[in-house]
């Protein structure tokens, strides 16, 4: 609904190579080789694409809405490609050593999709970017901050491990997913941290145009509504994860028109 609809292909297609891409990367049992080597052969349809030559049969769907939007908007086809090195990342690193390196990461695995969508608003000016990129980051973390309960298991640590030390948090705490006041005092320390992120980042939605500022309003409550959830769980996410129902809805919706 709050979607203009003559973007509305574009983002579909930008979903779709994106959702392919990270199914690529984690879902299923393939071998982490395999995953990377399927990455390279879904650059290559890419690349193929962008510079209008047939992608092979394998992904011919998604390449086929993909490359006509390229195209019709001149899509940056550099953004999809950072997109494409977080999700490779993503199959061979599990630790962060620093807030910086995690932000790295941030600035392929979540930033280009912000900057894509800036893109089709014909909003380019260097704050908005940085703005956009700040939301971005920031919606990123909170994700992983919410997920902890379920990444640990399956081996990753997003938390960087410069901030375990600072904490009085070990690696084996987290892998038990040991709920300590040192664990929590870490989570509350980068939950905050990422607040400060979406509410600096916030003033992008009146840059955004018509319904799209109402989307992105929405988007940056949701964020917020789930670090109010983080926080009335006492931070602890190493034990439940915390989702949005019905009534954060309502909440998220007021946030927004009082933005």
């Amino acid at each position: 609904v709050l979607c203009p609809p003559h973007l509305r292909p574009a983002i579909a297609a930008i979903y779709w190579f994106a959702r392919t891409a990270d199914d690529i990367a984690d879902e299923g049992d393939a071998l982490p080789q395999t995953r990377l080597d399927d990455l390279a052969a879904y650059r290559a349809d890419l690349m193929a694409t962008a510079a209008g030559l047939p992608p092979s049969p394998r992904w011919a769907k998604v390449f086929g809405q993909l490359g006509p939007m390229i195209r019709q908007f001149d899509l940056p086809v550099d953004l999809l490609a950072d997109l494409l090195s977080a999700f490779e990342q993503d199959v061979v690193k599990q630790r962060y050593a620093s807030q910086a390196e995690l932000l790295d990461y941030c600035r392929r695995s979540a930033n280009p999709v912000g900057r894509l969508l800036l893109h089709l608003y014909g909003v380019d000016d260097a704050e908005s970017l940085a703005q956009s990129d700040g939301i971005c980051s920031a919606l990123q973390l909170i994700n992983f901050w919410q997920d902890l309960g379920v990444d640990i298991p399956r081996g990753r640590i997003y938390l960087p491990a410069d901030s375990w030390a600072a904490h009085g948090v070990d690696e084996a705490q987290l892998l038990r997913l040991e709920s300590h006041p040192n664990t929590i005092n870490l989570i509350a320390a980068h939950a905050r941290q990422a607040d400060a992120m979406m509410r600096k980042g916030s003033q992008l939605v009146k840059k955004v145009p018509g319904r799209g500022g109402w989307e992105l309003r929405l988007v940056v409550q949701g964020g917020l509504r789930i670090l109010d959830k983080i926080e009335a769980q006492g931070f602890d996410t190493l034990r439940r994860r915390p989702k949005l129902g019905a009534w954060d809805m309502v909440v998220m919706g007021w946030r927004a028109l009082r933005m």
